[in-house]
């Protein structure tokens, strides 16, 4: 069945195409063409600017996305560096206390020594408690180190830690570990001298954890600042470890000596690392028996 109109409908449409084609060329369709732009031209410019918005907000989210990426590397990496540092600085703290307590054998070639690391404190702060786990504790201010009997430690040795600072003596042992009482406990006496005018006296815990020399004679003039360092009266420690400095001395007439408050040489809550001292040299007596 034969389309209607098919063959007249072609031969219009190209008519009407050859007419539209003339009339462009002579400029007449000019006002119809300026009126459509002047139309399409808002729509055309909408539509661009949608999308260029829609390519800039594309674009922009995978700037946030590989921002996000960045930044979350960046934090990353900061974190890492965070903990390498403190792990320098926590070996720094390590090394400079092993380094101390090396210069002290290598100044001291005569002392036997042991060392060892500090496992816990106890009762460092005023006011202190009496009771560890289920045995009472006799000594209010000590450390436990992980060196005993096996080690060759044995009661009353002393402890020093960096710069010659005796912190206490061997109190008891276990197999394997001890416990050091430490020179501020208020039952510790060490026997002392001042290192420049060589004065000599006791040196005393107390129960707050000050230090204070007693036993000072009275006509002794003890200056402030002066370095308290041990004594070798007796035999029950090397002479010269350092043990504090004067901050004050008072006296009261109707008492029989003088006392000095003494500021201790270290703060014993940062003690890590200590020598136990197993030997040293005795002062000899021998010519004191001849005489």
């Amino acid at each position: 069945m034969k389309r209607e109109g098919g063959p007249w409908l072609g031969w219009g449409l190209l008519i009407l195409a050859l007419l539209l084609l003339v009339l462009s060329e002579s400029g007449t369709l000019a006002p119809l063409q300026g009126l459509l732009g002047y139309i399409v031209a808002p729509v055309e410019r909408t539509v661009s600017r949608v999308v260029r918005a829609v390519g800039s907000l594309t674009r922009s989210t995978r700037d946030v996305q590989t921002l996000q990426e960045q930044l979350m590397e960046l934090q990353r990496s900061y974190d890492a560096l965070v903990e390498e540092n403190f792990r320098l600085r926590e070996y720094q703290g390590e090394n400079e206390q092993l380094r101390q307590l090396l210069n002290f054998q290598r100044e001291n070639p005569t002392y036997n020594v042991v060392g060892a690391d500090v496992l816990a404190r106890g009762c460092l702060r005023f006011p202190c408690g009496e009771v560890v786990g289920k045995d009472v504790n006799p000594y209010l201010r000590y450390l436990v180190i992980n060196v005993g009997a096996r080690d060759g430690i044995a009661v009353g040795m002393p402890v020093v830690t960096g710069g010659a600072a005796m912190i206490g003596r061997i109190a008891r042992t276990s197999p394997n570990l001890s416990y050091v009482q430490l020179i501020n406990d208020p039952a510790s006496r060490v026997v002392a001298m001042l290192q420049q005018s060589r004065i000599t006296g006791v040196l005393e815990g107390s129960e707050q954890g000050d230090l204070v020399m007693v036993d000072i004679l009275p006509d002794e003039h003890v200056a402030p600042g002066e370095t308290v360092v041990t004594s070798s009266i007796g035999g029950l420690l090397p002479r010269g470890l350092v043990l504090g400095q004067v901050e004050s001395v008072s006296y009261v007439e109707s008492e029989l000596f003088q006392r000095a408050n003494v500021r201790p040489a270290l703060d014993f809550e940062k003690v890590e690392v200590v020598l136990v001292i197993t030997e040293f040299p005795q002062p000899d007596l021998s010519e004191l028996e001849t005489q």
